[in-house]
């Protein structure tokens, strides 16, 4: 049996700024208004007979949503971002997190922003692909702890009404 979740009437949204470097028109720091749309395929379990309690879902797809909210979103491993006082080869994430500042190139263009506007994920781009991979590996890893009986999930990150890129993870 599948579950579907539609992140607009389920207000599962983030509005975030991003930068896809290299690309000729999103190679600029831009935002957009995003929304979460979930399925999961499962057999029915447990004492309510359900595939997975939706309040478990919105509930873990809303904690990302607001962890991303209103922030920059850097993809820390794009070759084409260089960060001052950081090595992505040698260096954690969370060593970013901590500084009060991060200082950074896009195609030679230099920035200084407070940390704590950024989120700093561990992916090549902040395209709506790469979101979309990362909600539903994130949720599968989340939801895995509870839920024994799902086949998969698919996520879809919209960057507005009418395109989204879907993310399929199997259990």
């Amino acid at each position: 049996m599948k579950i579907l979740v539609n992140g607009i009437q389920s207000n599962l949204r983030f509005s975030s700024a991003h930068v896809i470097p290299g690309h000729e028109s999103c190679g600029f720091i831009h935002g957009h208004s995003y929304f979460v749309d979930i399925e999961i395929e499962g057999r029915r379990a447990g004492k309510f007979d359900f595939v997975v309690d939706f309040k478990d879902v919105k509930g873990y797809t809303k904690a990302i949503c607001d962890e991303l909210d209103h922030r920059l979103l850097i993809p820390v491993y794009n070759d084409l971002i260089e960060f001052k006082d950081f090595d992505k080869k040698k260096d954690s994430i969370f060593n970013l997190k901590k500084k009060h500042a991060v200082h950074f190139k896009v195609d030679g263009k230099g920035y200084s922003i407070p940390a704590s506007d950024c989120v700093f994920l561990p992916l090549p781009y902040t395209s709506a692909e790469e979101l979309s991979k990362f909600f539903a590996e994130t949720l599968a890893k989340k939801l895995s702890e509870t839920y024994h009986n799902l086949d998969y999930i698919a996520v879809c990150v919209n960057e507005g009404i009418g395109q989204g890129a879907e993310y399929r993870k199997d259990f």
